[in-house]
């Protein structure tokens, strides 16, 4: 295998490549999960690797991949935020937002009690121009915000607040978020992710979880900055969806006692993601891994067809 050295002190991703590429595809996958224990290590490191020109090229083949290289299930994303489709068992789009859209660094399901420990993309369709996922060192960034801020986050903890329409089919409802119409499932589902709810007139449901500003990573111990206190407050909105919104907002945030953010301090923070944050470039067929807690990620805009697909373990 071809490592990549990257630039500066740059650490993620690392970029993975078959010194020989005359090797049939399913020799080149094996080499990879025979080698599954030392790219774990490395992942521990790195935060994220990137695996170029092994032969993948289906959803099935990726499929097949993940749970052979993990050993473990594939989670169902039930409770998440983001509007996805499902396409296989355990496999989704990446995050549906219109292409001119740019999604800043986050950790998947940060926001919930129960969030993957990795993220598996795969390049199915490679972007006509942008598009690029970014990635991100999260213990870099909570090493980078002011002490004091990530003190009073710590202190505070954060509640994450949500209005799901009764509407199906917009990506935004209870029935999309929990992949049920049965709502006895989607309250299960709410006190499996440690949310509040309450029902809405007009069959609706507004859902509410606090949830720690850090977390530690269960086998290096390191504390990482968790949180998406930033994306879900409605500052990060443009205004004139704001204003459209104002008073009945999707998503929302503020400290866990209720008290609000100072918008100052959101702004403090979104320009530490702005400057940790590293644009990887897809090619076909490329799986980037991302440790969730080791390394948030997020999206740059782009043209033309794209089609990033995700699993999580």
């Amino acid at each position: 295998m071809l490592k990549k050295n990257l630039p500066g002190d740059q650490k993620l991703p690392l970029i993975i490549e078959p010194e020989r590429r005359n090797q049939s595809r399913a020799h080149l996958l094996e080499e990879l999960i025979t080698r599954a224990e030392i790219y774990d290590e490395k992942l521990l490191t790195h935060g994220a690797i990137l695996f170029r020109g092994f032969g993948i090229e289906t959803i099935a083949e990726f499929q097949s991949f993940v749970r052979r290289f993990s050993g473990e299930k594939l989670l169902d994303y039930a409770g998440g935020v983001s509007p996805r489709v499902s396409l296989e068992n355990g496999v989704y789009t990446s995050t549906e937002y219109p292409p001119n859209l740019a999604l800043s660094l986050h950790n998947e399901l940060s926001y919930s009690d129960a969030y993957p420990s990795r993220l598996y993309f795969f390049c199915l369709i490679k972007p006509e121009t942008g598009g690029e996922t970014t990635v991100g060192d999260s213990r870099r960034i909570l090493r980078s915000i002011d002490p004091a801020v990530v003190d009073l986050f710590k202190r505070k903890k954060i509640r994450y607040d949500r209005n799901l329409s009764g509407e199906t089919g917009t990506g935004y409802s209870w029935q999309d978020a929990f992949e049920t119409a049965d709502k006895e499932t989607a309250e299960k589902h709410c006190r499996k992710i440690g949310a509040d709810f309450e029902w809405k007139t007009g069959g609706g449901l507004r859902i509410s979880q606090t949830r720690p500003a850090t977390a530690f990573h269960p086998v290096t111990n390191e504390e990482v900055w968790f949180n998406q206190a930033d994306g879900f407050h409605p500052s990060n909105l443009d205004r004139e969806t704001y204003e459209l919104m104002k008073g009945n907002f999707r998503l929302n945030a503020c400290f866990g006692d209720g008290s609000p953010f100072d918008l100052s301090m959101l702004e403090h923070i979104r320009e530490v993601l702005q400057q940790e944050t590293v644009p990887v470039k897809w090619r076909f067929g490329d799986v980037l891994i991302v440790d969730n807690l080791l390394s948030a990620h997020g999206r740059m805009p782009f043209s033309g067809a794209r089609r990033i697909v995700l699993a999580m373990t």
